[in-house]
């Protein structure tokens, strides 16, 4: 199969290109060594996928094998150096139809390995360690991926396709373990990628012609020969030679010509050009502060457009817009019962809205990114 060039990742081997994202406050690792590595909740990971997802076997639950493709630093720190290995799962998978040929899915991670064998687990939902008011249904790290693939694909996606984890907490890393990775790292080539499709191109055949043998031809005769008689006497008719019909020609058909038979295209991750739009509504019941601005007591309107990780989220009142703030799209592992607006204290006692979630959406809007690290080992 002819390799499209967004489903292969174009590499960028230098680490002096390292995407450089805000820190927090510097924690210290659980043997308090040294000031720990933060990586903000919000934050994207490129990776590329180092096993391909077959069609015919694909299924939610199946193990997701990656590398990142771009390396992560935090203040000039590298946190994450390219060619991490990447572990996760299929969580959601929609594959493609006849008249919809598109599949997609959602991964989530479970597992960084570094290349000195420093290895990060991102925690179950169940143990990620949260202040009491938070919740425990945020996953750690996921992906989401929009595929344009033909059914008739043998591959959903490719060896080198490129995917986007989003870290939805923050992770706290061993800074003296990511330095030794980065020592070790090995930036990899895109060589390395090779299409897993099977499938060849048919070429198509020209046939050849009919082959004619020529029929032999016919004899037109002779006319009868006709001896006038003597007077008194019949004329003698001497008979001639009848017509000879012939033979036809005979034609030998020759073989049809066949089509080129092409490969389905390869899979290309793209952007669902179904952007879904969002609204729901919550209450609070005190004074609250809503990205900087006082809201009182009532019930509100949110809506926001597409997958996030970070978007507009618009606020209204009675159909008026009372607040347009930039909030962070966070999946969850299930649907609330109930809405539920997360109030959090500020340090002079006022109330400020973090989170939002939504009765029967396993989505969840969050206006504070500051949640407290996941200790990690």
């Amino acid at each position: 199969m002819r390799r499209s060039a967004t489903a292969l990742l174009i590499l960028i081997p230098t680490l002096l290109l390292a995407q450089t994202i805000p820190q927090e406050t510097p924690s210290r690792t659980p043997g308090g060594a040294e000031p720990a590595i933060v990586v903000p909740a919000g934050t994207t990971v490129d990776l590329a996928l180092t096993d391909p997802i077959l069609s015919r076997v694909a299924k939610a639950g199946d193990s997701v094998y990656a590398q990142t493709a771009f390396p992560i630093a935090i203040n000039n720190r590298m946190a994450i150096p390219p060619g991490t290995y990447v572990q996760g799962v299929i969580d959601n998978l929609v594959l493609p139809g006849w008249l919809a040929p598109h599949a997609q899915f959602q991964f989530r991670f479970t597992k960084l390995i570094f290349a000195n064998g420093y290895t990060v687990e991102f925690p179950s939902v169940a143990e990620v360690s949260r202040p009491a008011v938070a919740q425990d249904d945020v996953i750690p790290a996921v992906a989401g991926a929009y595929v344009i693939v033909s059914s008739a694909s043998d591959v959903l996606l490719d060896n080198g396709s490129q995917i986007e984890m989003v870290l939805q907490e923050p992770l706290l890393l061993d800074a003296a373990l990511v330095a030794a990775a980065v020592r070790t790292s090995r930036p990899f080539s895109p060589d390395q990628f090779k299409s897993a499709s099977r499938c060849r191109p048919i070429p198509g055949t020209t046939g050849t012609s009919d082959t004619v043998i020529p029929g032999t031809p016919g004899t037109p005769g002779t006319p009868p020969t006709v001896i006038p008689g003597a007077p008194g006497t019949p004329d003698i008719v001497i008979p001639g030679t009848p017509a000879t019909p012939g033979t036809p020609d005979t034609v030998i058909p020759g073989s049809p010509s066949t089509p080129y038979i092409p490969c389905p295209p390869a899979p290309i991750v793209s952007a669902n050009p179904k952007v879904q739009r969002y609204r729901q509504s919550f209450q609070i019941d005190r004074l609250t502060d809503v990205a900087g601005k006082l809201l009182p007591a009532g019930k509100y309107q949110v809506d926001w457009q597409g997958p996030g990780p970070v978007t507009q989220v618009d606020i209204r009142l009675n159909g008026n817009l009372v607040v347009a703030a930039s909030g962070r799209i966070v999946v969850l592992n299930r649907r609330p019962l109930v809405d539920k607006p997360e109030i959090a204290a500020q340090g002079d006692g006022s109330a400020a809205l973090r989170s939002i979630r939504f009765a029967g959406l396993p989505l969840a809007v969050y206006f504070d990114q500051s949640a407290e690290p996941t200790v990690t080992k």
